[in-house]
């Protein structure tokens, strides 16, 4: 924003990102999951050593600080892989057997 635009209108966000209804993104058929720790503990050694941790649990409620630390191992939620699901209804899966039924 420049000096002469109008910031009473901007909303802050805690992690400087707006929600996803605000950027446009439609996120209403998917179901995200946080698995497996990927983070390096042995980094500052020269090392390769996870911690074993198998799926992200939240340790606080949702909305708070604590809810992006995981109860298992620790770590941030984003050291956690992440895997979107899409639900089967914005998922085309049918098959369609008339097409090309009239070619003969």
């Amino acid at each position: 924003m420049g000096p002469q635009q109008d910031r009473s209108s901007a909303k802050p966000y805690a992690n400087g990102t707006a929600p996803a209804a605000a950027a446009g993104r439609k996120e209403n058929n998917k179901v995200v999951r946080y698995k497996e720790c990927q983070r390096n503990h042995a980094a500052s050694i020269g090392g390769h050593a996870v911690d074993g941790c198998r799926e992200f649990m939240a340790s606080g409620a949702e909305g708070t600080a604590a809810a992006l630390l995981c109860a298992a191992c620790g770590c941030h939620r984003s050291f956690h892989r992440r895997e979107v699901e899409v639900a089967a209804a914005e998922c085309d899966c049918s098959s369609d057997t008339s097409y090309g039924a009239g070619r003969r």
